[in-house]
C-alpha cells in the first residue's frame, strides 16, 4: 500500500543533510490558548527553509537521487509544471546541484513566484491559460529535449523527501500525539504515514483541505478517485482538483481523518500566525491551524503538531486578508 518505505525516507535524509538545515519546531503558549481544549500546539516552521516551503525537501531529494542514479541524465536537465512552490523548490535545488531546470507555468502565473523561479536561473515557460495547459506543454518539452520529469506528487523520491519532515519533527518533539497537515497532492501526508508506521504507530495523522478544493477529501471518504474537479480557493498549495496514483490509496489507508475548512478559516489562521508567531503563512501553510480548530474537540489534552509548510503569500492577497 505504501508507495515508499521508511528506508527511502532515511536515504533521503542522508542526501539532504549536506544541503538543508533542520527547520525549527516551536511552541507558542498563545496558540494553545487560541485552540483551547487543553491542547499543546507545536509548529514545524518549514517556511524557514530555502524558498520558504517544504517543497524544497521534495525537490532536493528528487534531484540528488537522480544524480546518484544517472549523472548524465541529470546533466541534461529536468522539467516540471508548477504554479509555485514545487517550481521554486526545483529551481533552488537545480541551482545548488548544477542541474538545468525548466518550469512550465500558466500564462499570468503569480508574478512573485515566477520571479523567484527565474532568480535561481531556471528556465520559466509560460504556456496556456490553465495548469493543465502548462502540463501539456511540459510533456512536449520533455519529449523533444530528453528532459527528466519531476512530478510534484507521482515521484517516489519526492515523497521520500516529504517524509523527512515528519521524521525530523518526531526527533524534535517525540511526545507528539497527533499531526495535522494540509493536503494538496498528498506528499506531506504520505511521508508522515510512512514515518508514523515505522517510528511511532500511536501517532494519529490528520489531513485538511479547503472546501473550495475538495477532490482529495472526497476521494478519501468515498473511495472514488477524482480528476479535474472544480477548484475555488486562494490557497494555491492545496488547490488540487484531482487525486494522484501514488498517494490516493496510501492516504485512504493511513490517514486517521480528513476534514474540510472554509476559506474564511484559512484567512483567519494566516492572521493568527502573523499575530502570534510573527511568521507569514500562505494559504496552504495556514490550513493545518485551520484544520486543528475543526479537530480540536477530538484532540483534547493532546500534544499536536501542525506544519507551517509554506510562507509564499503574494502581496495583493496578503493585503486583502489583512484588510
Amino acid at each position: 500500500m505504501h508507495p515508499i518505505s521508511y528506508t527511502d525516507v532515511t536515504a533521503a535524509r542522508a542526501r539532504l543533510k549536506a544541503h538543508l538545515p533542520a527547520s525549527p519546531a516551536m511552541h507558542y503558549p498563545l496558540l494553545d490558548q487560541l485552540v483551547g481544549h487543553d491542547i499543546r500546539v507545536w509548529v514545524k516552521h518549514e517556511n524557514h527553509l530555502p524558498v520558504n516551503t517544504f517543497k524544497v525537501r521534495n525537490a532536493t531529494s528528487a534531484l540528488t537521487a537522480l544524480m546518484e542514479r544517472d549523472a548524465e541524465l541529470a546533466a541534461r536537465g529536468v522539467a516540471a509544471a508548477s504554479t509555485g512552490n514545487h517550481g521554486q523548490g526545483l529551481a533552488w535545488a537545480g541551482a545548488r546541484l548544477g542541474i538545468p531546470v525548466t518550469i512550465c507555468v500558466p500564462e499570468g502565473n503569480n508574478p512573485e513566484k515566477s520571479a523567484v523561479i527565474m532568480s535561481y536561473g531556471a528556465r520559466l515557460v509560460e504556456a496556456g491559460a490553465t495548469y493543465d495547459d502548462a502540463v501539456a506543454h511540459c510533456d512536449a518539452l520533455i519529449a523533444a529535449e530528453g528532459l527528466t520529469r519531476i512530478h510534484s506528487t507521482n515521484n517516489a523520491d519526492v515523497l521520500a523527501g516529504a517524509g523527512t519532515l515528519t521524521a525530523e519533527f518526531l526527533e524534535q518533539v517525540p511526545e507528539l500525539d497527533a499531526i495535522v497537515l494540509a493536503l494538496g497532492g498528498g506528499s506531506q501526508c504520505v511521508g508522515a504515514i510512512t514515518v508514523r508506521d515505522a517510528v511511532k504507530p500511536s501517532l494519529t495523522v490528520f489531513a485538511t483541505q479547503s472546501e473550495g478544493a475538495s477532490a482529495q477529501h472526497d476521494a478519501f471518504h468515498d473511495g472514488m478517485p477524482r480528476h479535474g474537479q472544480s477548484v475555488n480557493t486562494f490557497a494555491e498549495g492545496i488547490a488540487n482538483g484531482s487525486t494522484y496514483d501514488m498517494t490516493v490509496n496510501a492516504l485512504r489507508a493511513g490517514l486517521t481523518d480528513f476534514v474540510l475548512v472554509s476559506e474564511a478559516s484559512i484567512a483567519q489562521a494566516i492572521r493568527d500566525f502573523l499575530r502570534i508567531t510573527h511568521n507569514l503563512a500562505e494559504g496552504a501553510g495556514a490550513a493545518g491551524l485551520a484544520g486543528l480548530h475543526a479537530l480540536a474537540p477530538k484532540l483534547a489534552g493532546k500534544q499536536v503538531g501542525i506544519v507551517l509548510c509554506g510562507g509564499n503569500l503574494d502581496t495583493p492577497t496578503l493585503r486583502h486578508i489583512l484588510q
